[in-house]
């Protein structure tokens, strides 16, 4: 079996395998000015691991001219992978930043096939079967076999925190069982027999702090602003991290707006009950917020409300979040809680790192509060270790990360054959 890394290999970002230059796994766009976009493929299938937009965005310019491979996905990463694709037209149709059209995009709904988990499928002639990655919803480790390899491609994966001792009320499910880890997907327990394996590593050199506690803290830390009478805007993904912060939110009473591109995902992933922790508790959630149109200058309004606003975008780079900072950044009582990673070069990382932010053009001081906190869905230097112990006599290729080799290096310092290959680069397992 020949694996060539046409993305995503010692970078985060276009993530994109090719298998035997015909089966490609993941096919993503990297978020750069401007964006980046994998090596090319002409592959006779397509398997993708979720639907996030290094995963997926760039799936749509697979269908150009009369190339139809089909694309096997879950059911919410279909979904999923169609709204950022419409959102990417949206943004640079017509653009060198957009490698694909509407009629491309249309495309993908005729060649879709989606499975659910651990039901085997044929595409290009391999075996390939999905494990819940426990990352968003329909996230899946893809398991590839050829009758002599097996192989498994992580994807983005979170594993549950095993560490606290005592569960808060807050952390409990409906049926009084606690919550260790995110509250919209449980974390993965798939560990299915490989032969080899291509890893993520986006945190190999960090510990998360257990989830329990960052969320008390980020729970308290919005109460106080809105009993000081302040606003608080809480800048989240669309996908994920905004109903994380929603679950947050109605599992401790506090009054939240959402905003941008995450009400519609919200209502996406409900149609998916089956791919969700809590069902119910999303719809509590849901019933608990207020969703936001941009109506009639509903946003300004909203701004000057004690309350909480969940919106898009997680990094500042755009999205309804550019309303809601300019109008509250001079008050000292007003809080900006950055939910998620920011990027080198975005506003939020600016924002965090000076607490100067690009408005409309013009680098702004802000007096607001800045804080961040840590709800990532990936899984950190522990559960990365803990998932690959059991792939001690498999063959490792770490990918999708700032480190890959320095993390490669460590892991064949403990015994384990593995290597971190780079893009463009092919491996013969």
């Amino acid at each position: 079996m020949d694996v060539r890394f046409l993305g995503g290999a010692r970078e985060i970002g276009r993530s994109a395998i090719f298998i035997d230059d015909r089966l490609l796994v993941d096919f993503g766009m990297k978020t750069a000015t401007p964006p980046q976009f994998p090596l090319d493929a002409d592959p006779e299938a397509v398997v993708v691991s979720h639907g996030h937009l290094d995963h997926v965005g760039t799936i749509p310019a697979l269908l150009s001219g009369d190339r139809r491979p089909p694309i096997h996905w879950t059911p919410p990463t279909r979904e999923l992978a169609l709204t950022l694709a419409r959102d990417t037209l949206k943004l640079h149709g017509g653009t060198y930043d957009c490698p694909f059209t509407e009629q491309e995009i249309k495309r993908v709904t005729q060649v879709s096939e989606t499975h659910g988990y651990r039901e085997s499928f044929e595409a290009a002639g391999y075996e390939v079967t999905f494990f819940d990655a426990g990352h968003i919803p329909g996230s899946a480790h893809v398991l590839i076999d050829d009758g002599e390899t097996r192989l498994l491609y992580t994807g983005d994966f979170h594993t549950d925190d095993h560490r606290g001792s005592d569960t808060p009320a807050s952390r409990t499910d409906r049926r009084g069982e606690p919550i260790r880890g995110q509250r919209l997907v449980a974390g993965t327990t798939a560990r299915p027999e490989a032969d080899a394996v291509i890893t993520e590593s986006t945190y190999s050199d960090v510990t998360h702090e257990e989830r329990a506690t960052v969320e008390e803290r980020f729970a308290q830390s919005i109460k106080t602003t809105l009993w000081e009478g302040g606003t608080a805007v809480i800048p989240a993904f669309a996908i994920g991290r905004t109903q994380e912060a929603m679950l947050i939110c109605a599992a401790h009473d506090i009054p939240c707006y959402v905003d941008g591109m995450g009400t519609h995902v919200t209502e996406l992933l409900r149609r998916h009950p089956d791919f969700l922790r809590d069902p119910e508790a999303l719809r509590r959630a849901k019933s608990h917020a207020r969703f936001v149109t941009g109506r009639d200058g509903q946003r300004k309004r909203i701004a000057e409300q004690n309350a909480a606003i969940i919106t898009t975008s997680g990094m500042l780079s755009g999205g309804p979040a550019m309303t809601y900072i300019p109008a509250i950044r001079d008050l000292p009582v007003n809080k900006i809680a950055m939910t998620g990673y920011q990027v080198a070069g975005t506003p939020g990382r600016e924002l965090l790192e000076t607490g100067r932010a690009e408005i409309d053009g013009q680098v702004m001081p802000v007096a607001a509060q800045v804080e961040q906190y840590d709800f990532s869905a990936h899984a950190d230097r522990g559960g990365l270790l803990d998932f690959l112990e059991n792939y001690r006599g498999s063959e490792l290729l770490v990918v999708h990360g700032d480190r890959t080799v320095d993390f490669a290096a460590e892991l064949s310092e403990d015994g384990f054959d593995a290597s971190a290959p780079g893009r463009g680069e092919t491996v013969t397992l």
